[in-house]
């Protein structure tokens, strides 16, 4: 008997399609070709006729017919199509490392829902017309030249925008989104100031403490705090922060820079205000091992960073990422970066707690913040503000 052997043909899987942009030769009219030529028989489906960037048209067909079509003498070339998206927003690693991604209230989700809260920024102004940046231009003040406050320097933007950058589809997100900034003035665009203005700047946010919850001043010089809110030692600044904080308004601080005890420095030294150092974060994650701008190692305490026992909070500094004048973005660290993050967790907590005081703001931080190895002070995190 002759042995029979299965001959039953396996069919062939379809070839995927695919999308394809079609270049053809100058002077080809693309319509006709698509309308006239095999070209169209190549194609499942023609999407697009392009007629004046260039000749030619967008169609679905497999890859053999793509390599086909190649060929044709009136096609310059074909290319696959590619997916393209609008221009990211970056969540900046410090926003990350303090949680504010997990903050009910910030709600980062690329939708602009704005924080319901004032936040005044004492430096260098604000560019006033910075696309990510919600200024409250009517609450604008020049305590340096008398004239504008927008930022001829550049730092002021920078806090501004870890502040409260808008939550969108582009740019950054700063730690409280969408949060009213108040432009005050002090420093010229040389970074400059003198105590003087800065004092000009506190009055004038105490004239609108119904208004301003909370300040940022990452600036500082020399100085102590002899616990008697300046009424007997001639601090007009210590005076004028004890008033404005009785009058309700938050003020985080940074330490400074020097790597020395923030004791020696105001206002960080002051025990009304939150005094912030520095921490070197370069991934936004806990647990160190990530290199960044600078050799200090991750996780831990900027070499440069002010301590001691006035300092309240630690917040990442190092290689932040926020706003710039130009309507750019830029990288800095210090202890200005740091008190930024605090001034918008102190933002976050007051927009959802509005009776609280500047001192249960400060507690109210320190209870959420998280510990890290080998720095005494906790981190700021405001997952649950």
């Amino acid at each position: 008997m002759a042995s029979i052997t299965a001959t039953a043909a396996i069919a062939a899987a379809p070839e995927p399609v695919g999308h394809y942009i079609v270049v053809l030769k100058d002077g080809t009219d693309a319509t006709s070709f698509v309308r006239n030529s095999l070209a169209a028989s190549r194609a499942v489906g023609v999407d697009d006729i392009y007629s004046h960037a260039l000749s030619g048209y967008s169609a679905k067909m497999t890859a053999e017919a793509a390599a086909a079509l190649a060929k044709d003498p009136l096609v310059q070339w074909v290319q696959p199509d590619k997916t393209v998206s609008i221009a990211a927003q970056t969540l900046p690693t410090g926003v990350n490392r303090v949680d504010a991604d997990l903050s009910p209230t910030a709600r980062i989700n690329n939708v602009d829902e704005r924080v319901n809260v004032d936040v005044a920024v004492i430096d260098t102004g604000i560019q006033l017309t910075h696309p990510e940046l919600n200024v409250y231009t009517a609450g604008a003040k020049n305590c340096n030249d008398g004239t504008s406050a927008n930022d001829l320097n550049g730092h002021g933007t920078h806090v501004a925008g870890t502040i409260g950058a808008i939550d969108n589809t582009a740019g950054v997100v700063g730690v409280a989104p969408g949060a009213r900034l108040w432009p005050v003035r002090v420093l010229n665009r040389d970074g400059t100031g003198t105590w003087a203005q800065v004092i000009c700047g506190i009055n004038y946010v105490t004239a609108h403490a119904s208004e301003i919850e909370v300040v940022n001043m990452s600036l500082g010089g020399s100085g102590f705090d002899d616990g008697d809110c300046g009424r007997t030692n001639g601090d007009a600044l210590h005076l004028a922060i004890c008033t404005s904080v009785a009058a309700g308004v938050t003020y985080a601080v940074a330490a400074g820079n020097s790597a020395s005890d923030a004791a020696l420095f105001v206002p960080a030294a002051y025990d009304e205000v939150i005094t912030v150092s520095t921490l070197a974060d370069y991934n936004g994650l806990p647990g160190g091992g990530a290199t960044g701008c600078s050799s200090a190692p991750d996780d831990t305490r900027s070499p440069t960073s002010n301590f001691g026992d006035d300092v309240d909070l630690i917040a990442p500094g190092f290689c932040i990422y926020s706003t710039w004048i130009g309507s750019l973005y830029k990288t800095l660290s210090g202890a200005s970066m740091a008190s930024a993050h605090v001034a918008g967790g102190a933002a976050l907590w007051k927009a959802t707690h509005p009776a609280a005081t500047p001192a249960s703001v400060r507690t109210s931080l320190q209870a959420a913040a998280v510990p890290v190895l080998g720095i005494p002070e906790k981190l700021l995190n405001v997952a649950t503000f």
